[in-house]
């Protein structure tokens, strides 16, 4: 594989086994590490808790949150997980 300076990857972890997923993750912290952007689509939201830098959150096909973990708590006004800020903002969007 060439040296991207973009990878963009939809669901990556989907069906893979624990050590499997763990090798993927450390390979894009790693190559994030080194200069490249990685996006990402998941619905495991402890993986983009730990992971993403910034996070955005679509609804029904409109992002309607974007910003890094801290700002999207403030957005809700309390220290949450990224599951009940993603809860919270599509309960807020309906």
């Amino acid at each position: 594989m060439h040296d991207p300076r973009l990878i963009i990857l939809d669901e990556p972890l989907t069906g893979l086994d624990a050590g499997s997923a763990r090798q993927v993750k450390d390979v894009l912290l790693g190559k994030v590490r080194d200069g490249v952007t990685v996006i990402m689509t998941t619905h495991i939201l402890e993986v983009a808790e730990r992971m993403a830098e910034r996070i955005g959150v679509i609804n029904q096909g409109r992002l309607i949150a974007e910003g890094t973990l801290a700002e999207l708590r403030s957005r809700i006004g309390r220290e949450s997980s990224l599951e009940d800020i993603f809860l919270d903002l599509v309960s807020d969007a309906a």
